[in-house]
């Protein structure tokens, strides 16, 4: 065993998944202060409200994730060569580009509210909290966006203790932002459901400003001295963007791949009531959770893939891949028996609602089976970006989209329109897109990753 890898992929990873931690903390809080608001529409549609409001955010912000995973795989590289000239330039373009994509979603907020509610068969209670939860959280779009390419180069840069620190200052102001706001604090009262998406707001431009202090003084010797200011027109040129420019067409359509999943996942559920709206919109949170642990190592995968990509250096990277799936496969046993052990315990932090938690109960069998489908799909994930392998990322994406909606499709008309059925169906559809990714990526590695 190569204690040393060893060591290094642990480095990576134990940040990436403490921050990764308070991610889905602050889905958990926001779907519990909108479960516990006294007064107004009631829980259930504000946890519906909150999910909508989410899954237009998705919408957007999924099909800007490229802006993560292109920057990470690439300055990864880069620096595997030490071309930290390279490295700086990556940053600036990324950041560049990722300013003028927010700039249009805010002079687009209107018709793409609209467009998305078009397709939302909720009733009009939970479409009218969705509104003003986006109305709201639009103008983060910047700093979201911003940090997505932030994050990728602190990635590239084998430097995740710098993402840690940015999410966790993100996330921890995102929950203690959204309960003051929400709540109040002392004899305010608060500004109830508002607070949530302000709460947000608020942390994203916190994050950012962290990030950008952190660039511009950790790295000001070692790689922006390498880089003037008169170079920056330079970076946007043609010629510079167009590496760029392929991988980030290929991550653009991954990205409207996952959009169409989760975006169809909710537009379908919300025709299923209020209670199962609320309930699924719970069961993806606990789904998730397990996804932010074995990231970690899949953010590891692709830094190392990258650097030793970028170094030449096969023994290395063919030691990287059977490391990093040794160390994610036991992240997946652990969360297998915390799913079935705790399944209800965590519904109930959720929401206090007694009807969504004993229509939770009928769905906790699909946790346990999480870890096991999607271990291999997110760690391969992060090992071909790191390869900056975006044609296979993207065509296992697509394919994924098709079994989703396969499933669902087909058998849908099998199912009662009334009861629990049509949830364990759209269910069935959700994993049928992680067993695609897995089979299909399994199936390309060896053609795909220079070992």
């Amino acid at each position: 065993m190569d204690r040393a890898l060893n060591k290094e992929i642990l480095r990576l990873a134990l940040p990436s998944i403490l921050a990764n931690i308070t991610v889905p903390m602050v889905g958990i809080v926001d779907t519990s202060i909108a479960g516990h608001l006294s007064g107004g529409p009631g829980a259930a549609v504000c946890i519906g409200g909150v999910s909508v409001g989410s899954m237009i955010f998705n919408l957007l912000y999924w099909n800007c994730a490229f802006r993560r995973t292109g920057t990470g795989g690439l300055t990864a590289q880069a620096f595997g060569r030490g071309d930290f000239k390279a490295c700086a330039g990556m940053l600036i373009r990324s950041v560049g580009i990722a300013l003028m994509i927010a700039l249009m979603t805010l002079a687009l907020q209107n018709p793409l509210s609209a467009l998305a509610l078009l397709v939302v068969d909720g009733s009009p209670e939970v479409e009218q909290m969705a509104l003003r939860y986006f109305f709201i959280r639009i103008w983060a779009a910047p700093a979201t966006v911003s940090l997505m390419a932030f994050r990728g180069w602190f990635v590239g840069m084998q430097d995740s203790v710098s993402s840690m620190w940015t999410d966790l200052i993100v996330n921890g102001v995102n929950i203690a932002a959204s309960l003051a706001l929400s709540f109040g604090i002392g004899r305010w009262d608060g500004i109830g459901f508002d607070g949530i998406a302000s709460g947000t707001v608020i942390a994203q431009y916190c994050g950012v400003l962290f990030a950008t202090l952190v660039a511009a003084l950790k790295y000001r010797r070692k790689v922006f001295a390498h880089f003037s200011l008169p170079e920056i027109p330079s970076l946007f040129r043609m010629k510079e963007i167009k590496p760029l420019t392929k991988m980030n067409t290929d991550l653009l359509l991954r990205s409207l791949g996952f959009t169409a999943i989760y975006m169809g996942y909710t537009i379908i559920a919300a025709g299923f009531g209020d209670t199962l709206l609320a309930c699924s919109s719970i069961m993806m949170q606990l789904l998730m959770l397990f996804s932010y642990f074995t990231d970690g190592f899949a953010y590891a995968g692709e830094a190392l893939t990258g650097r030793f990509i970028g170094a030449q250096d096969k023994p290395g990277l063919k030691k990287t891949v059977h490391y990093v799936f040794a160390w994610s496969m036991a992240v997946a046993g652990v969360w297998v028996v915390i799913y079935w052990a705790a399944g209800t315990p965590l519904t109930r932090i959720l929401t206090s609602d007694v009807e969504v938690i004993g229509a939770c109960g009928d769905f906790l069998p699909w946790l346990v089976a999480m870890p096991l489908l999607g271990c291999v799909a997110f760690t391969w994930d992060g090992i071909f970006l790191g390869a900056t392998a975006s044609k296979q990322i993207r065509n296992s994406m697509l394919g994924a989209v098709v079994a989703f909606f396969a499933v669902w499709l087909t058998f849908k008309g099998m199912i009662p329109q009334t009861g629990p059925g049509r949830l364990h169906l759209l269910m069935a559809a959700y994993f049928a897109h992680l067993i695609f990714r897995t089979v299909y990526l399994n199936f390309v590695s060896s053609s795909s990753i220079p070992r």
